[in-house]
C-alpha cells in the first residue's frame, strides 16, 4: 500500500497540513506579528505550540524525536568523554529525542545492555550538570529547530548516579509501610537529578512480584497490588508533584515494567507470564491503573516479557486498548532497553530489527532505548506506507508535549555551580537514615534480646564479609559514603564503652559488583578456614552479631545470557549455614542481620538464632541504621512486603491465594516461614476488630471501618495496621484475603488512637464472568491486624 503523496509531502517536507487547534489561532497571529514562531513563545498553549512545531518537521526530525542515544555517544565525544556537538551535528543533523544516563561514561562495546561492570568511575555532579548542558546547546542551537533533548536516569531507590544518596532498596523501602516518607526520598531523588540535568525518571517498578527466584523482586515494593499502587503512586509524587508544567526541581516518572513481569516462568527475568486476562487485570493491572488514573504520571515502560503469546513490546491490546483508550494514559511510551531489537533476538517474532520497529509502533511503543536499531528504519516504513504519519505524528506530539511541560524549550540547562551543593546534602543523609530505620523488619527475639543494653553487651563479636563491605542492592552507583555494619558498630562501641571484635567468618563472591557479568564465588576451602577463625574468636565472645544474606552478584537482573541473577533455590547462598551452625553450637547470645535482596527460606536462622532481623538493603545509612535499632534508639516498625516461604517446593506463595490452593504435601507444610505484613517491635500491641460506621449497604455504597490500637507494651513504637477484605461467595472465584488499607502509627506506652478506612465500592468489585467490574450484594468478611494471619473480623452486608 502506497502512501498518499500529499500526506507524505506534508511531513517530509513540513508544509502545512495539520489542522490548527482553535485555541491557537489568536496565538499564532500574535506570534506572526512580532515575528517569532509559535512553538517558541513561552506563553501560548502547550497544546497550540506543539502542533505549530510538528507542522514544521521533516519526517527525518520526526522519527529522530522517537530515538535515544546511550552507547552510540561514544560516536560524539572526545577522547577525554567531553561532549563534541561538531561529531553530534554530523550524526544526527535532525536532532535527537532523549538521552540515556547523561551521568554514565559507559562507551561504545564496553557497555553491558543494562548496566555497567564497575571499572569506570561515571561522571560526578559537576561533571555531569557540563555534559547535559553541552548535549542541550547543540540541540537548542545546532539543530535546525532547536528542540531540547529528554535525559534519563535511573533512580530505583535514589539518583542511580555518582555521590548521589542511596536510599534503602525498593523492597525495603515496601516495608516501612510508609507511603509519606517514599514520597519524600523521591523528592529528594527529583532534586538531586534536576540538579545534573536530567529529567525523567526510569523509576517506579510497580510489578506485582510473585515469585521470589526473581533477581529483580528487590526492584519492587513486593507482591500485593494495594501496596505496590500506594507506594508506587508516593514515589510518582515525590518525584514529579501533582501539577504541570513541572517544577524546577522535579522530574518526570516512568511506570515500569507493564506488565506480568513480577511472575516470570521458572522465576527467570523475562520469562513468559503464563497468567489469564483475569489474573492480569485483578492482580498485575491495579498498580498501573491505579498511578494513571490518580497522577500526571509521564511515562510507562513495556516488559520484557510475553504474555499468552504476545511480547509486551508488540502488544497492542496492552499498550493501546488499555493503557490508551480504557485508562485514558496521555504520555509517552519508553521501550526497555534492548526490548524492540528482542523480539528478533529473543522472541522470533519479527525477522528484522525493521520489522521489530513496525511492530513496536503499531503496538504504541513511542521511543525505543537506549539506541535506535528499529526506529532508524522508520523513515523507511513511512514512505513504503507500512506506517503512516498520522502514527508517526502521535508519538512525536506526546514526545513534544513533555519538553513543553518540563519548561525545557526556555530553560534546558542545569545550573553547574549548584550541582554539587545539591548532592548528598545533610537533609538527604538525614532522610536516607530515617528511611533506613524505618524499612527494617524484626522478624524474631526470643527473651527480649533486642535491644541490647551497652553494659551487658560484654565482648561483641561481629561476623560476616558484609558486615564490613556493606552492599546496597542492585541500579546503584557509588555514594560519597556508605556507612557500613562495622563503621556503625564501631562507633557505638567506642561511645558505649564495650569492646568490639571483628571476623570475617563467611564470603559468598569474590567482589558484588552488581554489573560485573561473571561471578566468582568464594572457595569452600576458603571458607572453612574463615569459619574456623570465626568460631575461635566466639569462643571469647559474649554477644554475637551475624552479618548473613546476599549481596549484589547473587540476586540481581538477568539483562543477558552471561549476566544471570536469578536463582533455583531460596536458601543461603554458600556455606553460611554452615558458619550460623558452627555460631549456634556455642550457645551465645546471637543477632542476625539479613542484608539481601530477595526473601530467603531462612529456616535455621528462624529456628536457632536468638534474633533475627530481616534488613534487606538499607542504604547508604545502613551502619547508623543498624546500631540504633540493635540498641533501641529506633524500634522496629517494618512489616513484610511479601511472603517468606520455608522452601522452594512451596511456590507459588503469595498471601492473597485462592481457596482451593495449598491442601497439602506429604513431606511439609504449606504454612509459610513469615506471612505477609508480619514484623515485630520491641513494645507490644492490640489491635481491635473492625467496627462499621454502616454495616449494610448497598452495591454502589460506602462505609467507614474503625480500628483501635493500643501500644500495651513501654517503649515508644510503631505499628502498622492492616485491612483486609474477603468476598465471602462471589460468582467466580476470588482471594482469602486482599489488602485494601494500611496506616503506620506511632504510639507512647499506653496510648490508644482509633485509625480509620473507608471502604469504597472499588474495594469490594471484582470482574464478572463477563469480564465486567461487579459488585455483588452477599456479604464480605472484614479483618484488620498487624499482619496477614493474627486478624480480627466483622462482617458487611451488601445488599
Amino acid at each position: 500500500m502506497g502512501i498518499k503523496r500529499r500526506e507524505f509531502l506534508a511531513s517530509v517536507g513540513g508544509v502545512a497540513g495539520l489542522a490548527v487547534l482553535p485555541g491557537a489561532v489568536m496565538a499564532q497571529g500574535a506570534a506572526a506579528k512580532n515575528g517569532a514562531m509559535l512553538y517558541k513563545q513561552a506563553g501560548a498553549p502547550v497544546d497550540a505550540r506543539v502542533e505549530d512545531l510538528l507542522k514544521r518537521m521533516t519526517i527525518e526530525e520526526k522519527i529522530a524525536q522517537m530515538q535515544c542515544i546511550w552507547q552510540q555517544k561514544a560516536a560524539l565525544q572526545n577522547a577525554d568523554t567531553s561532549f563534541n556537538p561538531d561529531k553530534a551535528r554530523s550524526a544526527h543533523p535532525h536532532g535527537m529525542g532523549m538521552f540515556a544516563r547523561p551521568s554514565d561514561r559507559q562507551l561504545g562495546a564496553a557497555a553491558s545492555v543494562a548496566g555497567d561492570a564497575g571499572e569506570t568511575a561515571h561522571r560526578g555532579p559537576r561533571e555531569t550538570a557540563e555534559y547535559v548542558n553541552a548535549v542541550q546547546k547543540w540541540a537548542v542551537e545546532g539543530t535546525r529547530l532547536g528542540i531540547p533533548v529528554l535525559m534519563h536516569e535511573e533512580a530505583l531507590h535514589g539518583y542511580v548516579a555518582r555521590e548521589a544518596t542511596s536510599f534503602p532498596q525498593a523492597i525495603g523501602l515496601a516495608s516501612s509501610f510508609d507511603p509519606a516518607m517514599v514520597e519524600k526520598i523521591f523528592s529528594m531523588a527529583a532534586r538531586e537529578m534536576r540538579a545534573r540535568g536530567a529529567n525523567l525518571a526510569l523509576a517506579p517498578v510497580v510489578d506485582v512480584a510473585r515469585e521470589p527466584r526473581w533477581g529483580r523482586i528487590e526492584e519492587t515494593y513486593g507482591e500485593d497490588p494495594h501496596l505496590c499502587g500506594a507506594m508506587g503512586k508516593a514515589a510518582v509524587l515525590g518525584f514529579s508533584g501533582n501539577t504541570l508544567p513541572l517544577a524546577q526541581d522535579k522530574v518526570y516518572a516512568t511506570l515500569k515494567h507493564m506488565t506480568g513481569h513480577g511472575q516470570p516462568e521458572s522465576g527467570t527475568n523475562i520469562g513468559p507470564a503464563n497468567v489469564g486476562e483475569r489474573t492480569l487485570r485483578e492482580d498485575f493491572f491495579p498498580p498501573f491503573e491505579k498511578l494513571i488514573r490518580e497522577t500526571k504520571i509521564a511515562a510507562v515502560m513495556p516488559s520484557y516479557n510475553e504474555i499468552d503469546g504476545i511480547p509486551s513490546h508488540a502488544n497492542r491490546w496492552l499498550l493501546t486498548d488499555v493503557l490508551r483508550k480504557e485508562w485514558g494514559f496521555k504520555g509517552v511510551t519508553v521501550s526497555d532497553y534492548m526490548a524492540v531489537n528482542e523480539l528478533v533476538t529473543r522472541h522470533s517474532l519479527a525477522a528484522n530489527p525493521k520489522e521489530a520497529a513496525l511492530r513496536a509502533v503499531k503496538a504504541g511503543v513511542d521511543i525505543e532505548t537506549p539506541d535506535p536499531l528499529g526506529y532508524v528504519k522508520l523513515a523507511e516504513l513511512v514512505r513504503e506506507g507500512k506506517l503512516s504519519t498520522a502514527e508517526i505524528d502521535a508519538a512525536v506530539r506526546r514526545i513534544l508535549k513533555l519538553k513543553f511541560q518540563a519548561g525545557l524549550f526556555e530553560n534546558p540547562y542545569a545550573d553547574v555551580a549548584q550541582a554539587d551543593a545539591r548532592t548528598a546534602a545533610p537533609d538527604a543523609i538525614a532522610l536516607a537514615l530515617e528511611a533506613a530505620r524505618r524499612s527494617a523488619v524484626l522478624l524474631k527475639n526470643d527473651k527480649n534480646l533486642l535491644p541490647l543494653q551497652a553494659g551487658k553487651v560484654g565482648k561483641m563479636l561481629l561476623l560476616g564479609t558484609h558486615a564490613k563491605d556493606t552492599p546496597i542492592g542492585g541500579y546503584s552507583d557509588v555514594p560519597r559514603h556508605v556507612v557500613s555494619v562495622y563503621e556503625g558498630l564501631q562507633k557505638e562501641a567506642q561511645a558505649q564503652g564495650f569492646s568490639l571484635a571483628y571476623s570475617e567468618g563467611v564470603r559468598l563472591t569474590e567482589g558484588h559488583v552488581w554489573g560485573k557479568d561473571e561471578i566468582v564465588f568464594t572457595k569452600p576451602e576458603v571458607n572453612a578456614r574463615l569459619i574456623a577463625e570465626a568460631v575461635e574468636a566466639a569462643k571469647s565472645a559474649d554477644t554475637i552479631v551475624m552479618v548473613l544474606g546476599d549481596n549484589e552478584q547473587t540476586a540481581r537482573e538477568a539483562w543477558a545470557d552471561n549476566h544471570l541473577g536469578d536463582r533455583t533455590g531460596l536458601d543461603l547462598m554458600g556455606q553460611q549455614n554452615d558458619l550460623a551452625r558452627a555460631i549456634f553450637a556455642l550457645n551465645k547470645p546471637t543477632v542476625v542481620l539479613l542484608l539481601n535482596g530477595r526473601p530467603l527460606s531462612a529456616t535455621l536462622l528462624a529456628e536457632r538464632a536468638d534474633a533475627l532481623l530481616e534488613c534487606w538493603y538499607l542504604g547508604q545509612e545502613t551502619g547508623h541504621a543498624v546500631a540504633d535499632l540493635l540498641f533501641g534508639r529506633a524500634n522496629p516498625g517494618g512489616k513484610l512486603p511479601v511472603t517468606i516461604a520455608r522452601d522452594v517446593g512451596q511456590l507459588p506463595m503469595y498471601y492473597n491465594r485462592k481457596p482451593s490452593s495449598r491442601r497439602g504435601y506429604i513431606d511439609n507444610t504449606t504454612t509459610p516461614l513469615f506471612p505477609f505484613g508480619f514484623g515485630l517491635s520491641y513494645t507490644r500491641f492490640e489491635i481491635s476488630a473492625p467496627v462499621l460506621q454502616s454495616a449494610r449497604i448497598g452495591t454502589g455504597g460506602s462505609t467507614r471501618a474503625s480500628v483501635q490500637v493500643r501500644n500495651v507494651g513501654n517503649r515508644r513504637g510503631d505499628e502498622v495496621v492492616q485491612l483486609y477484605i474477603r468476598d465471602d461467595v462471589s460468582s467466580v472465584t476470588r482471594p482469602l484475603l486482599e489488602l485494601k488499607g494500611f496506616q503506620r502509627v506511632t504510639l507512647e506506652p499506653g496510648e490508644t488512637r482509633t485509625v480509620t478506612f473507608d471502604i469504597k465500592p472499588t474495594d469490594l468489585w471484582f470482574y464478572n464472568a463477563d469480564m465486567k467490574r461487579v459488585v455483588e450484594p452477599g456479604t464480605f468478611t472484614i479483618f484488620a491486624g498487624p499482619n496477614s494471619v493474627d486478624l480480627k473480623k466483622t462482617t458487611l452486608t451488601v445488599a
